[in-house]
């Protein structure tokens, strides 16, 4: 069991959510395996729902997952795009089904 996750396993699995929508026969064992790593099916199901919970956080928000904490020792960002791109991209995929 792997509690990390890279940038490239990150990309993977969000990639995965789109082939194995909500109606594939053993989804979360199918992107386990493909997103390797010693990845288990509760590791990706944990982390789709990490990932839900902070695509709702940048609705209920409007920013930055986690926007709502002090933004004091960040980076120099002033936060307008917080990744828009890949928000919008996640919001897609990462409805509650």
């Amino acid at each position: 069991m792997s509690s990390s996750w890279t940038d490239d396993q990150n990309k993977l699995f969000e990639s995965l959510l789109a082939i194995y929508d909500k109606d594939t026969p053993d989804r979360w064992q199918k992107i386990a395996r493909a997103v390797g790593g010693g990845k288990s099916v509760e590791d990706v199901k944990r982390h789709y729902h990490k990932l839900q919970t902070d695509l709702q956080d940048i609705e209920s928000t409007g920013g930055c997952p986690g926007s709502n904490r002090s933004s004091s020792g960040g980076s120099s960002s002033n936060g307008s795009s917080c990744g828009k791109a890949n928000d919008d991209k996640r919001t897609r995929y990462l409805k509650p089904q």
